[in-house]
């Protein structure tokens, strides 16, 4: 059975075979469109020069269909290039994906990045490195943002995220789909504007609606003055009089011309986006899907009579295009005489009467299936992966080879068991022994997991939660906000989600390492005995061992785990796995050395 690797690199070399295909094509139809020039100037030169007019006039319109034919076939084989190009680029990447390489994408999602956030700045969820550069599929400005926010807040149930969890499991096993479906907006329009403006115009049906018998002007008056012109040629009627009718109508082109201009600009700005958003509705609409998810996205792209979105927005999009011809010479002309912005004009009303309300609808389906899709190739990519269980009636996390998603090939499982009666992980250990990477990768799972993707894990378990961490802090010049400050109000949020009753799940990293021993000291027990009385859930790392005691007193719910590293040939080595009890080795020191702190060297006393 072929692995992900072995079907990207297959589909990689049919593509790369293809294009070279298409661009000898390319390449011959070039050359017979510069034949079909000369050779056809040179005959018809030659037939004028002979005094054969007729065949001068013949070679003339042969070359000019045979050209124009040609053109035709050349422009298909460019977009054909297009598409074949884009898909090559879409394997490129899903191979870069699988040999970590991931980190060189263009998108990161820096623009998401909030240092405030309760979770995400913590767990790398945004910016370089990040959960959002790994996995984002998405183009469009809804898809991103959509996949922002159930990376971020997401407030799914148990039955959404079961349901979603169906939906990527159904696109994961559609790789041809997830690839068209995906190439069509980077084929069509490499840059999509944030909808909103566009949103709101198409919702906007009043401000240059023209009424019934304007319109009816619109269409008698060009006839008469199109006929006056016809009769003034031959001398029966005063040539003035049909200019007049002409000065007429550009007087009515002049009335609100700048506000159609802006009309018409704010339509023309999102030409490009318009027909990917065509393109991408017409793969979603023609595809039968069967999780209840996919299938209930997949019926808002129908009205009531069953017209499908594609349609519809094509309708836009041809319009779009005549507004396009707008900025030549023969449109300006043509436009005095028949007076084409305003018909231009009553098209686009009728459209937005008829189907303007529905375009956020639209929209927000592509976005939603770009997230989905997001997340469906985590699951392709790794298909030993789980599907995490949702506990609903006490708070539980229990993970069975939980490991880091960013990792690849690096990371070290863990298992891990939370419930009701040991709350919270106190979790020592020496430096860079895997501590503060252990939080993360019970964060970003349950990140992934509240999502509806699958986990980093053999089996995973958890109830549904609202995350905290309290892992990074950092100074505010502009506030005043020194960063042990940042760390309180970090955890004063922690307190008073806590306080409000929600069901929380923390990460604490070190806890106030700003301050005094004593005081770090006196401050952690506190916090971890209020939280852990109120019943939630967390783990805790930290290099105070005198926390350790907190699981021998009565009542307790604090358990204690750690890490250890070991020492060979003057080096120092870590196995990142997790064990019971407390942390006894200390490598502080043996670091300062290896820095050649102080003078100390390896192997000094």
């Amino acid at each position: 059975m072929l692995t992900p690797q072995d079907k990207y690199k297959k589909r990689l070399a049919k593509y790369t075979k293809l294009l070279k295909k298409q661009t000898k094509s390319s390449n011959i139809i070039s050359v017979l469109r510069l034949i079909t020039f000369l050779l056809g100037l040179t005959l018809a030169i030659l037939f004028f020069i002979s005094k054969l007019y007729y065949l001068c006039i013949a070679t003339v319109l042969a070359a000019s269909i045979l050209f124009i034919f040609l053109i035709y076939i050349h422009n298909k084989i460019i977009l054909k290039k297009k598409c074949t190009s884009a898909l090559i680029e879409i394997n490129e990447k899903a191979l870069k994906r699988l040999m970590g390489e991931w980190k060189s994408f263009e998108d990161c999602g820096d623009d998401f990045v909030n240092y405030d956030h309760r979770y995400s700045y913590d767990l790398d969820i945004f910016g370089i490195g990040s959960l959002f550069q790994w996995i984002c599929e998405a183009k469009t400005y809804l898809g991103r943002l959509k996949l922002k926010n159930c990376l971020e807040d997401n407030c799914f149930s148990k039955q959404d995220i079961y349901e979603r969890q169906q939906a990527v499991n159904e696109l994961s096993s559609k790789l041809y789909w997830r690839q068209q479906f995906m190439y069509e907006s980077i084929v069509t329009s490499e840059i999509m504007e944030n909808p909103d403006e566009f949103i709101n115009w198409s919702k906007d049906k009043t401000i240059y609606k023209t009424n019934f018998i304007f319109k009816i002007i619109l269409i008698i008056l060009p006839i008469i003055t199109i006929s006056l012109a016809i009769i003034s040629l031959s001398s029966v009627l005063p040539f003035y009089i049909p200019t007049l009718f002409l000065l007429l109508q550009l007087a009515i082109l002049k009335v609100k011309s700048e506000n159609r201009s802006t009309l018409f600009m704010m339509a023309e700005k999102y030409s490009k986006n318009i027909k990917a958003y065509e393109k991408m509705l017409k793969i979603i609409e023609k595809h039968n899907f069967k999780s209840p998810c996919l299938k209930n996205f997949h019926k808002k792209l129908f009205d009531k009579d069953g017209t499908a979105a594609s349609i519809s927005i094509k309708k836009l999009s041809n319009i779009v295009e005549t507004l396009s011809s707008r900025h030549n010479m023969a449109y300006a002309a043509l436009n005095i005489l028949f007076m084409i912005d305003y018909h231009l004009l009553t098209l686009l009303e009728n459209w937005k009467l008829k189907y303007g309300s529905n375009l956020s609808t639209w929209l927000d389906t592509i976005g939603e299936f770009e997230t989905l899709s997001s997340l469906s190739m985590i699951k392709y990519d790794n298909p030993d992966w789980t599907m995490p269980m949702i506990q609903d009636d006490i708070l539980y996390f229990s993970s069975i080879k939980m490991g880091h998603p960013l990792l690849g090939d690096k990371r070290i499982c863990n298992d891990l068991n939370i419930n009701n009666t040991k709350t919270v992980l106190l979790i020592t250990g020496s430096n860079m022994s895997g501590k503060s990477t252990l939080l993360r990768t019970v964060g970003i799972n349950l990140v992934l997991a509240y999502a509806g993707a699958p986990v980093c894990a053999q089996r995973l378990c958890c109830s549904i939660m609202q995350l905290y961490s309290c892992m990074r802090t950092n100074d505010n010049l502009e506030k005043s906000i020194s960063s042990f400050y940042a760390e309180i109000l970090k955890i004063k949020n922690i307190v008073n989600a806590s306080n409000k009753g929600e069901k929380v799940f923390f990460l604490l990293d070190e806890i106030f390492k700003g301050t005094n021993s004593l005081d770090r000291h006196t401050g952690a027990t506190i916090l971890i005995k209020q939280l852990s009385s109120k019943g939630n859930l967390g783990l805790v790392s930290t290099h105070d061992f005198e926390l350790s005691d907190l699981e021998n007193e009565q009542n307790s719910r604090v358990i204690n785990y750690h890490f250890e590293e070991y020492y060979k040939d003057d080096k120092i080595y870590f196995d990142y796995k997790l064990k019971n009890g407390v942390s006894c080795t200390r490598n502080a020191v043996y670091l300062m050395k290896l820095a050649g702190i102080g003078g100390i060297q390896i192997g000094d006393g």
